[in-house]
């Protein structure tokens, strides 16, 4: 075992950082999917609304509005730096991505 004694420093920052990752990749996607939920409710009733003539929506502005906070650099700039922001120790933060990436996929 004298192989793997170099691991024994970091085996309670592997575990927490798996457990932390997982636990905020589920909450992430948890959290995301209610907000999905309330966007399409909130959608709902204003096209309800617009068909009945209460109000009017103007769909192009909005998109116009909207649309440069979707640029794929804008997301990959804001993923790189949560990443950047929650993985800043070493080696918590690569079993932190591992697990995050895990919360994600099972949440």
């Amino acid at each position: 075992m004298a192989g793997v004694d170099w691991i024994q420093p970091y085996i309670g920052q592997l575990t927490f950082g798996g457990v932390a990752g997982f636990a905020t990749g589920y909450a992430i996607k948890t959290v995301g999917r209610w907000v999905a939920i309330f966007l399409g409710i909130i959608f709902i009733v204003v096209q309800v609304l617009a068909s009945l003539g209460y109000l009017s929506v103007d769909w192009t502005r909005i998109q116009r509005d909207v649309e440069p906070y979707f640029q794929n650099e804008n997301l990959r700039s804001l993923w790189n730096g949560l990443i950047a922001l929650l993985t800043n120790n070493l080696p918590f933060g690569g079993a932190f991505v591992a697990g995050l990436l895990l919360g994600l996929r099972r949440g």
